[in-house]
């Protein structure tokens, strides 16, 4: 058998896998250590952050602009993506199960001006944030490590009064226009304890890459966020999505450990 021949229907089959394979179901085709924990399918392994109140995360089919008010969403009902309702105004969403250091695949879209976060261990969050076009790119910009407030050991109001400190621009402002999906990839360490529990190294983000564009490379964070869950600082914590500051829609959320 010539090499040639012996080649051939291998490349045929990877030709094949290709095409017809879903490119949204490419890494769990890649891999299977990844772990879905957004099918759209349903809620389950999700809950709300304030266990004793509803939310309004629910399933759905598809999201669009509304041409009425692109500020919103119209919602078309059924399974694959998660959506924050129909006026983005709920809380968070907590998973179940907790992580330690990880890599996450994650897709959402915003419609205009609307808002947004994930939340690694649920204390840093990755900005979530319509920003196509803008030229001045801050902390606060799509891809960003929002800032957190320090406390002045004088106000008591330290989320009015406090000074905001630690946030990281991305590099580039990758945004796609809003109504369109975009990605996240991100690989994420989480801070490191001495045997006594005392913290001896910051949690880090390895890496993020935002619809494929390098945003942040090894940058570490010296705290959480803010509007962080209020827990402390551990080597496992939950994913957060941010759910009160705006309409935003989820899918093909996955997650593995780091090597």
């Amino acid at each position: 058998m010539t090499l040639y021949k012996y080649l051939l229907p291998r490349f045929l089959l990877l030709l094949l896998i290709l095409l017809f394979v879903d490119k949204n179901d490419y890494l769990a085709v890649s891999s299977n250590s990844w772990q879905t924990l957004v099918n759209g399918q349903t809620l389950s392994g999700w809950q709300g952050q304030d266990q004793s109140k509803p939310h309004e995360w629910q399933t759905a089919q598809a999201v669009s602009l509304d041409p009425q008010d692109n500020r919103f969403f119209v919602i078309e009902a059924g399974k694959g993506i998660f959506v924050n309702g129909k006026t983005g105004r709920t809380q968070n969403l907590v998973s179940q199960k907790k992580f330690g250091d990880v890599e996450v695949h994650i897709e959402f879209t915003v419609p205009h001006k609307s808002n947004s976060g994930i939340y690694l261990m649920g204390l840093y969050e990755v900005q979530v944030q319509d920003d196509f076009g803008t030229k001045n790119i801050l902390f606060s910009t799509c891809g960003g490590f929002y800032a957190r407030k320090l406390w002045d050991g004088i106000n008591l109001d330290w989320q009015r009064d406090g000074k905001w400190i630690d946030g990281t621009p991305p590099l580039v402002n990758a945004c796609k226009p809003p109504g369109i999906w975009q990605t996240f990839d991100v690989k994420f360490r989480t801070p490191r304890f001495n045997s006594s529990g005392r913290k001896i190294q910051n949690a880090k983000f390895i890496e993020v890459k935002h619809n494929g564009t390098l945003i942040h490379k090894n940058i570490e964070i010296l705290g959480p966020n803010s509007a962080h869950m209020p827990i402390i600082e551990a080597s496992q914590g939950p994913l957060m999505l941010q759910g009160d500051h705006g309409p935003v829609a989820y899918r093909n959320v996955r997650i593995r450990p780091l090597p």
